[in-house]
């Protein structure tokens, strides 16, 4: 089984596999290239993460902000 690509990861997956690069990077053990390898996919998981808690960050907020309109819980799509 490969590795899963950033973009079709959800923000669990994404962020699990970042721990594990972390853990990884910290433990001194891994040689140079693959040091570089694993902070390049870690750097695009991290803006994965970010992405993703920005957009539930914003369907949050719309949803706020058609509930204080309203008066009633409206759940908008993107």
């Amino acid at each position: 089984m490969g590795k899963l690509e950033i973009a079709d990861m959800n923000f669990e997956e994404a962020l699990q596999e970042l721990e594990i690069i972390i853990e990884k990077l910290e433990s001194g053990e891994v040689p140079l290239e693959e040091t570089i390898t694993l902070y390049d996919r870690g750097s695009e998981l991290k803006k994965h993460c970010e992405l993703k808690l920005q957009s539930a960050e914003e369907k949050i907020q719309r949803i706020s902000l058609s509930q204080k309109a309203s008066g009633d819980l409206k759940i908008e799509d993107v």
